[in-house]
């Protein structure tokens, strides 16, 4: 098992070095260091290979996993990709709600919308008014004063514009922001515990290079700064960065969260 393992990777990781389409179907920028994803595939591979044999033993042929703790720990160190698409689907409840409804995924291919199935995890990102993802960028913001409070003091020096800095990373859920494996590492995260993970990401982001970005003189230069943070070889290093995820920020409750979602979700109505 271990040897046909890293037998499938390093061959994907051979077919994918010489691409300029990752082995997941994205494009990769015309700037991509190939060496240095190779080097840091060649140790993701150890990983990669010891999560294979532990998830075949869970699952023991059964994708049908249940929530507790130890599925939780299993997931936070990242779910194989054979068997990522099905735990997704289950995880998320989303096969639970295909099997309670079924054919409701053609009804809605034939036009019988209903944007509360879709929007379980994420709520009121992709509606025409963004409330949802306003509202989230608003929460960040009081996140990292409660986190970070020199970064806060220079956003709000300079305009508190959260949503120049932080839209893209959470309309696209770190998509084409993050490298590829780290992306799908955090979906897994995601699916499993709710949209909390995508402020954890975020605030790791930020206290991670906390110094860099202070070095920033204007907001054009606070823009760049974030920029730079989301590539290099801390995010590229998606195991040891998932790991910094649960630990860089510290407590961060959903209670936490809901509550300054209501209150930002208040001011913003109110500013209408």
């Amino acid at each position: 098992m271990e040897g046909e393992e890293v037998r499938r990777a390093k061959q994907r990781s051979r077919e994918s070095s010489v691409h300029s389409v990752d082995p997941y179907g994205f494009e990769r920028p015309a700037d991509f260091d190939y060496t240095t994803y190779e080097e840091f595939f060649s140790r993701y591979l150890v990983v990669l290979t010891r999560r294979a044999i532990k998830w075949s033993k869970l699952l023991k042929g059964n994708t049908r996993v249940q929530k507790n703790i130890k599925v939780k720990r299993y997931i936070r160190k990242g779910i194989p990709n054979e068997h990522r698409a099905e735990v997704w689907m289950v995880v998320s409840g989303a096969r639970s709600h295909m099997d309670h409804n079924p054919g409701y995924y053609q009804k809605l291919l034939e036009g019988d919308q209903n944007s509360k199935l879709v929007e379980t995890i994420i709520t009121d990102y992709y509606s025409p008014e963004m409330m949802g993802l306003k509202i989230d960028q608003d929460v960040l913001g009081h996140l990292v004063k409660m986190k970070n409070p020199a970064v806060a003091e220079l956003m709000e020096k300079h305009g508190n514009l959260w949503t120049l800095v932080a839209s893209r990373w959470f309309i696209c859920l770190f998509i084409d922001i993050l490298p590829v494996e780290t992306v799908l590492r955090i979906w897994d995260c995601l699916f499993y515990e709710g949209s909390k993970i995508i402020f954890r990401v975020a605030l790791t982001l930020i206290k991670q290079h906390q110094d860099f970005i202070l070095e920033a003189k204007n907001f054009p230069e606070i823009c760049e700064k974030f920029k730079q943070i989301t590539t290099g070889p801390f995010v590229t290093e998606c195991h040891i960065f998932m790991q910094k995820i649960f630990t860089e920020p510290g407590s961060l409750r959903m209670t936490t969260i809901n509550k300054l979602r209501d209150t930002c979700r208040a001011n913003l109505t109110a500013s209408v």
